[in-house]
C-alpha cells in the first residue's frame, strides 16, 4: 500500500516537471512503483526521499517569493 501511494507521488512529480497530460504521470507512477516495490525496502526510501526533496524544495521556493 505504501508502495503505491508513493508510486503515484513520483509519477505526479515526474508529470509537473514537463506540465503535460496526467496519463503520462500515472503511467510513470505506475511504472515507478512496480520498480521500487522490486528494490524492496530500499526502493521505498529511494522513492520517498525523491518525493520529500521536492516538496521541501517546493515549499522552501515558496517561501521566497
Amino acid at each position: 500500500m505504501i508502495g503505491k501511494i508513493i508510486g503515484a507521488l513520483v509519477g505526479r512529480e515526474i508529470d509537473r516537471r514537463d506540465g503535460s497530460a496526467g496519463t503520462k504521470g500515472a503511467l510513470l507512477g505506475m511504472a515507478a512503483a512496480g520498480g521500487l516495490r522490486r528494490l524492496g525496502p530500499l526502493g521505498l526510501i529511494l522513492g520517498g526521499g525523491y518525493v520529500a526533496k521536492k516538496a521541501y524544495d517546493r515549499r522552501k521556493a515558496s517561501r521566497r517569493v
